[in-house]
């Protein structure tokens, strides 16, 4: 594990960073823990990834599919926020190295019972990712920890979302962005074909194969990339000094047709008979001596022999915030520990302390961490008054936008009827002096309405950024100012709306779905084009008494209706963000009006 460096943030989401555990293609993996004391593992995706809409929706989706996986075999998915500016997941942290390293850097090869034990928990794993609809596409060595009560798959189908950025992108690739690592990817992903769940039973043979021998079955990278390609595509397995008892099975799963391979049932089935015996240890003496010295060390770590202040009930809230020392460190929770580094002796104290200039990059906007903890800065300010004030003239409005629409279609059927000789002028004229004086009463709800919205707007702002310090990323005088830039309009304030939600949410489980927004601003913008569109079609036809002002006409009523539908789902988005808001500012109060705990009246903070 690496000491944090000045660009890296202090906090993502309510877990506080320890150090770096490790960087790839999809981004960096940190060490975190949580505001309960649990330790985590939190990757945050590369920056130029995370601005590629492509790359967020596939993310989304396999992070919400990685939740269901959870089982005993994998590490579970325990929070995300695939809406920040930077995306992240938070998984549960297993205390362990990868078989890479116990085969390739520590011990060699494993004994024929450890590999089979492998193989079952392995089997399972993959029964786990399976059966949640992810395909892993990344089965290796490295994404597979050792402890001491089996093995455990980690990156589980999360890799699958750079599918959507990779193709035609040479430096995704040469960054590592590429699903499936050399020496450990089925025929199917060299050739570029459709990959099922057999290509991870196909990966599975080859780390079985690796962890008996020690060796990689189809050569190394060094020897030729594209060498080494051909021979996984084309060439048999070299499985010189593979146990006999492990033969048969290694070769079924590195069958070249994915239609010869075993089933994962099947699996199984067959490694059962090695399924790890509580009472028997399944490792080698020497690597479970290292599995109890690395656990002993992260133990003694999160348990430093000071005293601590036991943790405020409100766990931090910032994506980015770097917490001070003092009173706002011990509103934060306990102090933070000084975690081994790799598996060696613990780190010294000063590697993970607080650097004074470091900041989040300045791209997109730049994240610069605050000075204090989350939700200890400026005051949250009630928004209630403000959302009840502005769905009471949503509500106006609505009942005015309706008594229009009525005034419109009679206007319409008027207009048809003169044009059919069944009218008379005077009937169209009496229903468009009607519309007219209606026109007064609805502009002026409309000014009502703007002030009262940008009011209520840049309030939920200010608030978002007291709740969550450094997430938004544009000024404040965005929050109003970008409702009145032409062209800017139609995606600046959306940014912006996007960005207060978040901030406004809790992160973890039960967050606020962002579907009402998302629709809301598809109908704002339809809005902006329909309500032109039909000024633009009644000053053509004014006074025509033609088709084209039953088209003008027409024009209205479709604007009627899509303001109508915009004017429901804005209320939702006031309704919506108004409460998150409110219940954000109650426990932010609940937070400073409770009283410390004295140190050691409950003894130490649970890990």
């Amino acid at each position: 594990m690496e000491n944090l460096g000045a660009q890296d943030p202090r906090w993502i989401g309510e877990y506080q960073l320890l150090g770096r555990l490790g960087e790839g293609g999809m981004g960096k993996v940190y060490l975190a823990r949580s505001s309960r004391g649990r330790t985590v593992a939190v990757k945050l995706v590369q920056t130029e990834l995370a601005r590629q809409p492509d790359f967020r929706g596939r993310f989304k989706r396999e992070v919400e599919a990685a939740r269901r996986v959870g089982g005993q075999w994998t590490a579970p998915v325990l929070d995300a926020d695939t809406e920040a500016a930077v995306p992240w997941v938070a998984t549960g942290y297993i205390g362990g190295p990868s078989l890479h390293e116990v085969v390739a850097d520590d011990f060699g090869a494993l004994p024929e019972q450890s590999v089979r034990v492998l193989a079952h928990g392995l089997s399972l794993a993959l029964r786990d990712i399976h059966g949640a609809g992810l395909i892993h596409r990344d089965f290796k060595p490295s994404n597979i920890l050792i402890t001491i009560d089996g093995p455990r798959v980690i990156d589980f189908g999360i890799a699958r979302a750079l599918d959507a950025v990779g193709g035609g992108n040479s430096n995704l690739t040469v960054t590592g962005a590429v699903v499936g690592s050399p020496g450990f990817m089925s025929p199917e992903q060299v050739r570029g074909e459709t990959v099922t769940v057999a290509s991870d039973v196909f990966c599975l043979g080859s780390v079985l194969a690796f962890a008996a021998t020690g060796r990689q079955p189809f050569g190394r990278v060094d020897s030729g990339i594209h060498a080494l390609m051909y021979r996984i595509a084309q060439e048999e397995p070299d499985l010189e000094g593979l146990p006999e008892g492990l033969l048969g099975l290694v070769t079924a799963c590195l069958s070249k047709d994915p239609a010869q391979r075993p089933s994962v049932p099947d699996l199984i089935a067959y490694t059962e008979a090695a399924a790890p015996d509580p009472a028997e240890p399944w490792l080698p003496g020497g690597l479970l001596a290292r599995l109890g010295r690395d656990a002993l060390q992260l133990l003694e770590a999160e348990n430093p022999h000071q005293q601590v202040t036991a943790p405020a009930p409100t766990p931090p809230q910032s994506a980015y915030a770097n917490p001070s020392a003092g009173a706002g460190a011990a509103a934060s929770g306990p102090s933070t520990p000084h975690p081994p580094s790799a598996y060696g002796a613990p780190s010294a104290p000063a590697a993970y302390g607080y650097p004074v200039g470091g900041a989040w990059p300045q791209q997109g906007g730049g994240y610069q961490p605050p000075a204090g903890p989350p939700d200890q800065g400026r005051k949250v300010r009630s928004v209630r008054a403000l959302g009840n004030s502005l769905v009471a003239v949503f509500v106006v409005w609505m009942l005015l936008t309706i008594s229009d629409l009525y005034l419109r279609m009679s206007q319409f059927g008027a207009l048809r009827d003169l044009a059919e000789d069944e009218g008379s002028a005077a009937a169209v004229d009496r229903r468009a002096e009607a519309v007219a004086s209606l026109d007064g009463a609805l502009g002026m709800c409309v000014v009502a309405l703007v002030i009262l919205w940008l009011v209520w707007f840049r309030r939920t702002y200010v608030n978002a950024t007291a709740l969550s310090p450094g997430r938004l990323r544009f000024g404040s005088g965005y929050a109003v100012g970008a409702w009145f830039i032409p062209i800017a309009l139609l995606w600046i304030p959306k940014q912006i709306a996007n960005d207060i939600w978040t901030a406004s949410a809790r992160p973890g489980p039960g967050r606020v779905p962002r579907a009402a927004l998302h629709w809301w601003w598809a109908a704002f913008v339809l809005m902006c084009f329909s309500a032109p569109s039909a000024g633009l079609l009644e000053v053509a036809a004014e006074g025509s008494r033609s088709l084209d002002e039953r088209v003008g006409v027409a024009g209205h009523i479709a604007d009627d209706g899509v303001s109508l539908l915009a004017s429901v789902l804005a209320i939702t988005v006031v309704v919506k963000l108004t409460g998150m808001q409110e219940r954000r500012r109650a426990a932010q109060r609940q937070q400073q009006q409770q009283p410390p705990v004295p140190a050691g009246v409950f003894g130490p903070p649970a890990v």
